[in-house]
């Protein structure tokens, strides 16, 4: 049974003073009634103080946290708020846990408030400067680094930062050779459609944003999941979503086709093209509602519904038409983001070398547990995915070695890092997880046998997170694979269990949808003892990336659990590994690093980028910014292949041919002829 929190006597007598004060922000609004979201405000106070790992009380420090944090997610870079706003804020500091537990957000809604009036203000200043001549001659820099920046005393001091930060924005997109025409066409446009994505922020999503910052003040994992942002993250899970089968984006207050899923609703009836801009949407045979310049995720829940039902959508052709269609939504698979593989003859890659090597790209580790309860044969998940390409390649005539890529996947189902793992150890304890209370579990692999038992490759990243240092620890600990890619993983060694906002866990299936709270309440282990917390898995074999010198990783996230150990678990150990192997592929890998073009300047790319890694300012003067820029443009596309790396287009490459990547493959050729000619040292 969940009881209800008990405030203190003198907190009662603050809140009490509070409400007969009476003056600026929350405190008028505390005495008004009950408000639906309350109930869901005070469940997910209680449901963290109860659950969350930490058992750290929602209390004054959580309330002095939070008023950092859900600043600094409205105004990162301080530039709309001032400091007046921010005194006038922090007279609540130490009263927002009482507010919370009382049900009331009012304080929340009240500094959004005030944070649009502001972005306006600034917004309708931008637009001025953006029209204002510019000298790119001059000798002055624009600071970057908020931790080096306080709040502005007044509007002219903050007028001078939003000065210095058009600047900065035009003299980019000239460095570009975008006219100058141009690019104060694509700036109005980029100020527009920032003003409009918070303006059109509706109560729920406010107090999303709230509650989170609040769940973040106990560890970074942690937050408050509205019903609409729940239903985004089950179809990630489940790869699949009922629907028409159409990417959608915003554009200038429309809505735009951006790409037809394939075997999606739209495919098959064949009207729907890219480009086109939705108008209006009706359901079944009821009237249209116009939704141009309606937020983007409300149109997505218009569209969006229950397979075998009519959706009407009015549409503006690419040539100036309208037309109307009628579409039947269905069941939608999304093939972009499930596991792939592909084998790769190496003498086709890499001359003068022998063998084939099986990749296995995993973006995420997901699975439909929806579907799995309810005992469905064909269900979403990782595990069944991995062990199809697995056995496609056997049929293919087998591989010689495996390269599993995890390169950029945050993780996902615990449940299936255990399972994956499966495929490839016999059974034994996959990963350790201690509980609140001090208990520690240990999850087993309890099926007898492998699916591939040659060698294997685990590849990694700083964005390798969660499940997939599960995965890659168990591999390493097991003797069983090596792990090559970043010095080190991601570094998440945390465990988040979705549950439902409701007041009773185990009568939740009646409760109201109150979205749910992701939240922290175990952490886990390797086999050999070690937490991943912040530490991640270290690589046998490391290569050099730009990615692996950046800020990313546990540990440079606030509010992060501390690393520490557990005893080990009793496991086998395969004769896989050992430190001569390793010791002779990071020799003959650095020998061929040294050689290649390619990977020196990779190596110059990094050196740029470590000398400027800490900069405070940026030059706006244009032929210094000119010399800053490439490092600049090579960052920014090492990020973004990451992000694409979970979303690739059927007709992509697996494993595209790059210096890196074929690095990647020298390496699993040595390790596989290492094997195969007996050099391994005993057990």
């Amino acid at each position: 049974m969940m009881l209800p929190l008990s405030p203190r006597r003198g907190v009662l007598l603050s809140f009490l003073f509070l409400l007969l004060a009476a003056t600026t922000i929350g405190a008028q609004q505390l005495a008004a009634p009950a408000k639906p979201d309350e109930t869901t405000t005070k469940l997910v106070a209680e449901m963290i103080g109860r659950y969350h790992i930490s058992q750290k009380p929602l209390d004054d420090k959580i309330s002095q946290q939070l008023l950092t944090r859900f600043l600094k997610e409205l105004d990162p870079q301080k530039l709309y708020l001032l400091q007046s706003d921010y005194q006038e804020f922090s007279k609540y500091r130490d009263h927002l846990d009482d507010y919370i537990k009382l049900g009331n957000t009012d304080f929340g809604r009240s500094v959004f408030d005030r944070f649009i009036a502001r972005l306006n203000e600034r917004i309708d200043k931008a637009h001025k400067l953006i029209d204002s001549p510019q000298d790119f001659t001059v000798d002055e820099d624009l600071v970057v680094d908020p931790e080096n920046t306080t709040w502005s005393t007044t509007a002219a001091e903050l007028d001078d930062r939003w000065r210095k930060r058009i600047k900065y924005d035009l003299l980019n997109l000239k460095l570009d050779d975008v006219s100058d025409e141009e690019a104060r066409k694509r700036l109005h446009k980029r100020y527009d459609t920032l003003r409009r994505a918070y303006s059109d922020m509706e109560p729920a999503e406010v107090q999303e944003l709230y509650l989170s910052s609040m769940a973040h003040c106990f560890d970074p994992h942690s937050s408050y999941m509205s019903p609409q942002t729940l239903e985004d993250f089950q179809i990630s899970m489940r790869l699949s979503l009922q629907g028409i089968g159409a990417a959608l984006r915003s554009e200038d207050g429309y809505t735009v086709v951006a790409e037809v899923v394939p075997g999606g609703a739209a495919e098959k009836d064949g009207r729907l093209k890219v480009g086109d801009k939705i108008t209006a949407v009706a359901q079944a045979d009821g009237e249209y509602q116009d939704i141009v310049e309606m937020k983007l995720s409300k149109v997505v829940r218009l569209i969006r519904g229950d397979s075998g039902t009519k959706v009407s959508l009015r549409i503006q052709t690419a040539d100036g038409k309208t037309e109307t269609y009628d579409l039947i939504r269905q069941k939608i698979e999304l093939k972009s983001s499930e596991v792939k593989g592909e084998i790769i003859p190496a003498p086709e890659r890499l001359p003068g070398t022998t063998g084939r090597i099986g990749v296995i790209n995993i973006p995420s580790f997901y699975r439909d547990f929806g579907g799995a309860q309810e005992g469905l044969d064909d269900f979403k998940s990782t595990a069944r995915d991995v062990l199809k390409v697995l056995d496609d390649f056997k049929k293919q005539g087998g591989v010689d070695v495996l390269v599993i890529d995890l390169r950029g996947n945050g993780g996902g189902a615990l449940s299936e890092a255990i399972e994956v793992s499966g495929l490839f150890i016999d059974d034994g304890p996959v990963v350790q997880v201690k509980e609140q209370n001090g208990r520690v579990k240990s999850h087993d692999d309890t099926e007898k046998g492998v699916a591939y038992s040659g060698p294997l490759v685990v590849l990694c990243n700083r964005l390798s997170a969660s499940a997939s240092e599960i995965f890659a620890a168990a591999i390493k600990d097991y003797h069983r694979g090596l792990v090559v890619g970043d010095t080190t993983t991601h570094g998440k060694g945390t465990v988040q269990n979705v549950m439902p906002v409701a007041a009773n866990q185990m009568f939740r299936l009646a409760a109201p949808n109150r979205g749910a709270l992701k939240l922290t309440i175990n952490q886990f282990y390797r086999v050999n003892g070690d937490s991943t917390q912040n530490l991640g898995v270290p690589a046998d074999v490391v290569l050099p990336s730009l990615i692996d010198n950046m800020d990313l990783g546990e540990s440079f996230l606030d509010n992060a659990l501390a690393f520490d150990k557990i005893d080990p678990a009793h496991h086998v150990v395969y004769d896989m590994v050992n430190p001569g192997l390793v010791s002779n592929l990071r020799q003959t890998s650095q020998e061929r690093i040294a050689k290649s073009e390619d990977f020196t300047k990779i190596k110059a790319d990094i050196a740029k980028f470590l000398e400027r890694k800490n900069r405070k300012t940026i030059p706006l003067n244009e032929e210094k910014l000119k010399s800053e820029r490439a490092i600049d443009k090579a960052e920014e596309k090492v990020v973004d292949d990451e992000e694409k790396r979970e979303t690739k287009k059927s007709d992509e490459p697996i494993f595209p041919k790059t210096a890196y990547n074929d690095e990647v493959l020298h390496i699993s050729i040595d390790y596989a002829n290492l094997l195969k000619s007996g050099r391994t040292a005993a057990r």
